[in-house]
């Protein structure tokens, strides 16, 4: 028997800076927080451009192929031109490219004048459809229709529609479908939306003659007027809340949800340095302090950017051609040569006009009762979650600007200690502990000896 995976739409890298540069930039990326440090994180990528839509879901299912299967709820039907598997490489540099990032600053000696400055570092498409179909007898009897079925990659994949729930879960299971308990309410709901199912398992034959070991993305690109992800299928039979990361694609800017709040995570906030050691723990246990705050009923900006740049960057910004096996169709990947031809562009070509947008969202079904539903938004502000490492200026200059810098020093490492406990949770005397200093007083001689050591 085939477990059901039921998923809800499921799923110190520097620019090659000038030396010159490099004296003159004060600050520099260290570290990201990733989905690598949740042991369990689905990840869809969302291009969408009015009422197009191209989906592509990476799950994180752990286990034997025999076992895996999905069901996914889409707006209308699908056609075999309009599925493709992705590479997983491609959401791996998306993530990367967006993750929460730490970012490493060094005082300058306050008795010399210096200017800081910050340098920016600059799919498939769908082809055209054809028709496909094929009826089981036995399905119409429970008022399944099997629109189509197609093998793509690895997978093997049905288009369903159903009458009604009860019907759906008895030919689900006939077929070898484990329903966990509950389904049949979520079901019924989507049917009443006129939603049909989108539905796929591992063809072994396939995979071993195409020689993958691992599930690659699956990708799906329609055409609707609505712009949600179902995710209360993925609540039926989970083991406690899930994490899910989105990463929106648009033309026009900012994607937010409309049904939750969209809450931006907090950033630009001063850390102990220590902290650079030891990142995706903090990243966890901030992201746990949020979700806590917020009641576990909120979807998290994690990135808002216009694709192309960034500041710092955590990765290099994607490609045209990456962009365009994303499903980003609106990019050219061909460029005009003197002569007045066409050619593609070197991989490397970086594109225009696509904003990108990173959400997070813990979420069960208890707090989140509804799919989520999203809308486009023209806001292209820059956000992204992003913390400060400031190392002290440690020099033995004398000047009165020296002198107040000593001064100053203690209170803001101490206020970057009560930061951290205020995000994190953590014991302000713990961290002090783990950065290696007790409280200070402003005028403390050992003090100031102890952290210079």
């Amino acid at each position: 028997m085939r477990r059901l995976i039921v998923a809800a739409l499921l799923m110190l890298v520097l620019q090659p800076w000038l030396a010159e540069t490099l004296r003159a930039f004060c600050g520099f990326y260290v570290s990201k927080a990733d989905t690598a440090i949740f042991n369990r994180a689905s990840q869809v990528v969302l291009v969408r451009d009015r009422d197009r839509t191209v989906l592509t879901m990476a799950n994180d299912f752990k286990g034997a192929p025999t076992e895996f299967a999905v069901v996914i709820p889409v707006p209308t039907f699908i056609r075999r031109e309009q599925i493709h598997v992705a590479d997983k490489a491609l959401i791996d540099h998306l993530d990367g490219y967006s993750a929460p990032r730490l970012v490493e600053y060094f005082d300058e000696n306050p008795c010399q004048r210096y200017d800081r400055f910050t340098q920016l570092a600059a799919a498939a498409g769908v082809r055209k459809m054809r028709e496909a179909d094929a009826v089981d007898q036995r399905a119409r009897s429970l008022g399944v229709s099997i629109e189509a079925k197609y093998t793509v990659g690895e997978y093997d994949i049905l288009i369903l529609s159903a009458k009604e729930s009860n019907g759906l879960e008895t030919w689900l299971t006939e077929n070898g479908y484990r329903i966990p308990a509950g389904a049949s309410g979520v079901l019924g709901s989507y049917i009443r939306q006129n939603l049909r199912f989108f539905v796929a398992r591992v063809n072994l034959k396939e995979q071993s003659r195409l020689g993958f070991t691992y599930l690659r993305p699956l990708q799906v690109a329609y055409e609707s007027p609505k712009f949600m992800l179902p995710i209360r299928l993925g609540t039926v039979n989970a083991n406690g809340p899930q994490e899910l990361f989105i990463y929106a694609l648009t033309r026009t800017g900012r994607v937010e949800t409309t049904n939750y709040r969209t809450v931006r995570l907090p950033t630009g906030m001063e850390l102990p340095a220590y902290i650079k050691d030891d990142f995706p723990r903090f990243y966890r246990a901030m992201f746990d302090q949020q979700v806590r705050r917020q009641d576990m009923r909120v979807v998290f900006l994690e990135y808002a950017w216009d694709m192309g740049w960034c500041d710092p960057c955590a990765a290099d910004p994607l490609s045209i051609r990456e962009l365009r096996e994303l499903g980003v169709f609106w990019v050219d990947d061909t460029e005009l040569t003197p002569a007045g031809r066409s050619r593609p562009v070197p991989p490397s070509a970086k594109a225009e006009n696509v904003f990108v947008t990173r959400l997070h969202v813990r979420y069960d079904g208890a707090h989140f009762p509804e799919d989520l539903v999203f809308q486009e938004t023209g806001d292209r502000e820059n956000f992204q979650g992003r913390y400060v490492l400031r190392h002290p200026w440690t020099g033995a200059d004398t000047c009165s600007a020296a002198d107040e810098y000593r001064r100053a020093l203690p209170t803001r490492l101490d206020e970057e200690t009560r930061t951290l406990s205020s995000i994190t949770g953590w014991k302000v005397e713990d961290i002090r502990k783990r950065a290696g200093f007790a409280a200070p007083a402003p005028q403390d001689a050992a003090w100031w000896r102890r952290i210079w050591q």
